[in-house]
């Protein structure tokens, strides 16, 4: 059984950084792209970045120059790392992996979100 689990949520200042991680656990045999969405209260989840197996990145407008996704394919983690944080960037940040397990088959997996909060 494959799982995600997410770390890192946290109450911040703006102006602040906090990291999120995340790391698969399981029968994996290869993971595709890894990425992070958010859901701010009484919204929609909308992607905040994605990075492929090869390092390609992709990145919400919103958070381009501010938030920087990274990957460690032996450790199945993605991280991502929020810089200048604002208090329009509170929600629950969820992990995401598109994830060929050991019986491959392939699905897409989340985790089950971390709450990030930025207010003085």
């Amino acid at each position: 059984q494959v799982q995600l689990v997410e770390s890192g949520g946290d109450l911040v200042q703006p102006g602040g950084s906090l990291r999120l991680s995340c790391a698969a656990s399981g029968s994996i045999f290869v993971i595709n792209d890894m990425a992070w969405y958010r859901q701010p209260p009484g919204k929609e989840r909308d992607l905040v970045a994605v990075i492929t197996n090869g390092g390609d990145t992709t990145y919400a407008n919103s958070v381009k120059g501010r938030f920087t996704i990274f990957r460690d394919n032996a450790k199945h983690a993605v991280d991502l790392q929020m810089n200048s944080l604002k208090p329009e960037d509170t929600a629950v940040y969820y992990c995401n992996a598109d994830i060929w397990d050991g019986r491959f088959r392939r699905s897409e997996y989340w985790g089950q979100g971390t709450q990030v909060t930025v207010s003085s």
